[in-house]
């Protein structure tokens, strides 16, 4: 019945676009969105009261042909029930074609979304893009840019079955390291969602960059956030269907490759201890979304509480990747040297090994204690 509810909707969409509404339509896997294809087009339905798709609709034909994006052909209908429609793009999904690619395929599609997020990056942002709610509590438009994240410690330590003194330690931990991020009101486009399921490739290109809902401006390398715990645990953003083909180990050589090609996205001095703090700002936002409902040891070791809890002790995926003793293999196992082996890499930095000095640790026992399940 909600399908049947769904393509009503997507065929209203159609329909007010001046369009065929009775044109084939296939329903296609969304986290967000209501998402059917045609034969021609693209119709995305958001079902919530937020401005993501007319915020995509005001600046999607800004961005130059470089960045990939498709065009727009129609934006409409009210708010619950908005709606987009774009071009559709010869190509499928990168992270559903990724298992089956050769090393070779797999290193230029790299390559070429590098060519991309630097096009991308060089776009200022309209003055007039609407506000909307971002996956990391950082606002460069307060007096302190992470005023919203200390916020968020506060009203994490009255939940239940939340560790008072990760909170503590982390507040910590973001109130040394808050001035590596500034300025972090910056006036160009950073995608926001960037990772492989919102990437075309059709055979030996990318073809289209997708899903600009959380675009906005932003330092550059805030686009590291989600495309280095996407590499890092891909099977929690894919498809279910495709799930269990999804394994971490065929993209632990993505940050390196992304580094070699865009040397700049990994430049700062302090690169390592920014990453860290966009990463804990966006998973204290999925903490307070998704609290804890038991004690966290009972718990995927992936939910926001535990991946907090590597960041803290040290052994998380950005620790990995700034070449630090310990840090998490394909499995989400604590590992005393992870490493990649060639033939993923050869004679390369570990690209957030720019750091001027370490972050602190909790001490106390592994976060392995946890369960495997990939769920919250």
């Amino acid at each position: 019945m909600s399908d049947t509810f769904a393509m009503a909707r997507a065929r209203r969409a159609l329909e007010e676009a001046g369009l065929d509404f009775r044109m084939p339509l296939e329903r296609a896997s969304s986290v967000t969105n209501e998402v059917w294809l045609s034969p021609e087009y693209v119709i995305r339905v958001n079902r919530q009261p937020n401005q993501r798709l007319h915020r995509e609709a005001t600046f999607g034909p800004l961005l130059p042909a470089a960045v990939n994006y498709p065009e727009i052909v129609g934006y409409g209908g009210q708010l619950g029930a908005d709606w987009l429609i774009v071009r559709r793009q010869p190509g499928n999904v990168l992270s559903r074609l990724w298992p089956s690619m050769s090393l070779d395929e797999r290193r230029e599609a790299v390559r070429q979304l590098a060519v991309i997020l630097r096009n991308l990056h060089l776009v200022e942002a309209p003055a007039d893009l609407p506000d909307i709610a971002v996956p990391q509590l950082l606002d460069g438009h307060r007096f302190s840019t992470v005023e919203p994240l200390l916020g968020a410690f506060e009203t994490a330590r009255g939940l239940p079955h939340v560790d008072r003194g990760l909170m503590a330690d982390l507040q910590l931990m973001v109130q040394e390291t808050a001035e590596t991020i500034e300025p972090f009101n910056i006036t160009t486009l950073v995608h926001g969602d960037l990772h492989f399921e919102n990437v075309l490739w059709d055979t030996d290109r990318i073809t289209a960059l997708l899903d600009f809902e959380y675009a906005r401006p932003g330092p550059p390398d805030l686009d590291l956030d989600v495309l280095l715990r996407f590499s890092a645990y891909p099977f929690l953003h894919v498809a279910e269907d495709y799930e269990h083909l999804t394994r971490a180990e065929d993209y632990e050589p993505v940050p390196y490759w992304l580094a070699e090609d865009y040397p700049e996205l990994f430049g700062h001095p302090k690169v390592f201890e920014r990453t860290v703090l966009y990463s804990i700002a966006y998973d204290m936002r999925e903490l307070l979304e998704f609290p804890p409902p038991r004690p966290p040891r009972e718990l995927s070791r992936y939910h926001p509480h535990n991946r907090l809890d590597m960041v803290s002790r040290g052994v998380s995926h950005l620790h990995e990747l700034a070449g630090r003793s310990g840090g998490i293999d394909g499995t989400g196992r604590y590992t005393a040297n992870p490493g990649i082996e060639p033939p993923y890499v050869s004679d390369t930095s570990p690209p957030l090994s720019r750091s001027s000095r370490p972050l602190p640790s909790r001490r106390g026992g592994s976060p392995a204690d946890a369960t495997d399940d990939a769920s919250i």
